[in-house]
C-alpha cells in the first residue's frame, strides 16, 4: 500500500484547548483548528495561516500568551497569535523540543484526531486494517504492545499507571479491541501492526510487550537497530526448551481456546472484543511455538537494555500435570536465556499469565524503577 503524504502538525493547549495546524507538505495550505469540546472549529485556513485566539479578557478560558503577556483586543495592537512549539513529520520542517506542558503526536494525512481527557487518539490505516492508537502522559516515551487476546482497554490500568511519568502509546492489534478484523492473522501480520505504530514516532521509545507482544517487540527491535531505547518483556518472548503444543495436549488446548472464543461473544462491539476464532488462536499458538524455538537468534542482535517481568506460575497453580509441565518449561526458558544473556534483568511476580491485569501497578513500579538497572 502506498504511504500517504505526511503532515506538519503543530499543537499548543491547556486543559481546555488544543490548537492543531495541518499541512500536506511544507508551504502548502494549512488548516488551523481549535479542538475544544465536542465540536472542533476551523479558526483560519490558507497558505500562510497562523492562529489568532480570542483575547483573555473576552474569553477567559484561553490561556495567556506563552511568552507571559496577555493578548489585547483594544487599541491599535492586534491580538498576537501564540508562539506555538511545533514539530514536524516532514524532514524539511524544523523540530523544536516541546515544553513539558505540550503533547505531540505524528499523524498521517487524513487521519482523525480527538482528545479524551489528556489522551490523544487516532487511527492508522495499513495493510487493509485500521489500528486505533492512544497517546497520553508525560515523560519518557513508551509504547505498550498487547498480546494475543489482549486489548488496550483491558490493559488500561497498566497504561494509566505508566502515564504518571511516561508518554505512553497504546494500540490494538488487528482483530482485537477497536481494530478492524483482518483477512489473515499471523505473527508477521501482527508484527506489521506494531511496525506501523512505531513508524509514526519520531523518537526511540521504551518498547514494552506483553505475551505475544513481547515476541513482537524482540523481533521488531532486532530488525530496527536504534528504533527503541529499551525493551521490557512481560511474560513472553521466552526461549522455552520444549514446545507448549504437543500432540498429547493439543485436544485440551483446542477445547480451551474454543471455549474462550465462545465467551468472547459477550464482548462483541466493545473495546475489549477479540474477533479471532478458537481455531485461529490455536494456529497462532502453534506458530508462536515455532517463533520461540528460534528467538535466541533475535536476542543476539539486540545490544540495548532488556528487562523481563515474568510470572512464577504461567499456567496457574492447578494440581494437574499439564500446568506443572508448562510452569517448569516457562522457568527453564528464562534460565536458558539468562545463561546466554546475563545482562538481562529478570523480575518474577507470584502470578499467572494474567499478571498485566492482576498486578498492573506492581509491573508499572518495576518499569518505573528501571528493572534493567
Amino acid at each position: 500500500m502506498r504511504r500517504l503524504d505526511r503532515v506538519e502538525l503543530v499543537a499548543w493547549y491547556d486543559a481546555q484547548h488544543l490548537i492543531v495546524v495541518r499541512r500536506t507538505r511544507p508551504g502548502s495550505e494549512a488548516v488551523i483548528t481549535d479542538l475544544h469540546g465536542r465540536n472542533p472549529r476551523i479558526l483560519v485556513k490558507g497558505p500562510s495561516a497562523t492562529p489568532t485566539l480570542p483575547t483573555a479578557s473576552t474569553s477567559p478560558r484561553y490561556p495567556a500568551d506563552p511568552q507571559g503577556s496577555t493578548r489585547q483586543s483594544t487599541g491599535d495592537r492586534a491580538a498576537r497569535p501564540p508562539r506555538l512549539n511545533h514539530w514536524a513529520a516532514d524532514k524539511h520542517s524544523p523540530r523544536v523540543r516541546p515544553e513539558p506542558s505540550r503533547r505531540r503526536l505524528t499523524l498521517t494525512q487524513g487521519q482523525p484526531l480527538r482528545m479524551v481527557g489528556m489522551t490523544m487518539t487516532t487511527t492508522i490505516h495499513h495493510d487493509g486494517v485500521t489500528i486505533p492508537v492512544s497517546r497520553g502522559g508525560r515523560g519518557r516515551p513508551l509504547v505498550l504492545c498487547p498480546g494475543l487476546n489482549a486489548t488496550q482497554a483491558g490493559m488500561y490500568e497498566l497504561a494509566e499507571s505508566l502515564r504518571r511519568d511516561h508518554d505512553v502509546v497504546t494500540f490494538d492489534l488487528r482483530g482485537h479491541g477497536r481494530a478492524s478484523a483482518a483477512g489473515r492473522y499471523s505473527f508477521e501480520a501482527f508484527l506489521s501492526d506494531l511496525a506501523a505504530v512505531m513508524a509514526e514516532l519520531d523518537v526511540a521509545p521504551v518498547l514494552v510487550g506483553y505475551s505475544l507482544g513481547a515476541d513482537l517487540a524482540v523481533h521488531y527491535a532486532s530488525e530496527h537497530p536504534g528504533a527503541v531505547s529499551e525493551l521490557v518483556l512481560i511474560d513472553g518472548a521466552n526461549p522455552v526448551p520444549e514446545p507448549f503444543l504437543t500432540e498429547a495436549v493439543l485436544p485440551q488446548f483446542r477445547a480451551m481456546w474454543e471455549d474462550m472464543a465462545a465467551r468472547q461473544e459477550a464482548e462483541r462491539g466493545t473495546a475489549r472484543q477479540v474477533l479471532l476464532t478458537g481455531e485461529e488462536i490455536l494456529e497462532l499458538n502453534v506458530e508462536i511455538d515455532a517463533v520461540r524455538s528460534r528467538i535466541l537468534e533475535r536476542y543476539r542482535k539486540i545490544d540495548w537494555p532488556i528487562s523481563m517481568i515474568m510470572s512464577t506460575s504461567m499456567a496457574g497453580d492447578g494440581d494437574g500435570g499439564l500446568a506443572r509441565r508448562v510452569n517448569r518449561n516457562w522457568r527453564a526458558g528464562v534460565e536458558r536465556l539468562v545463561r546466554e544473556q546475563p545482562q538481562i534483568a529478570t523480575s518474577w511476580l507470584d502470578a499467572d499469565h494474567r499478571l498485566v491485569f492482576t498486578h498492573a501497578r506492581e509491573i508499572a513500579r518495576i518499569i518505573r524503577n528501571g528493572a534493567a538497572g
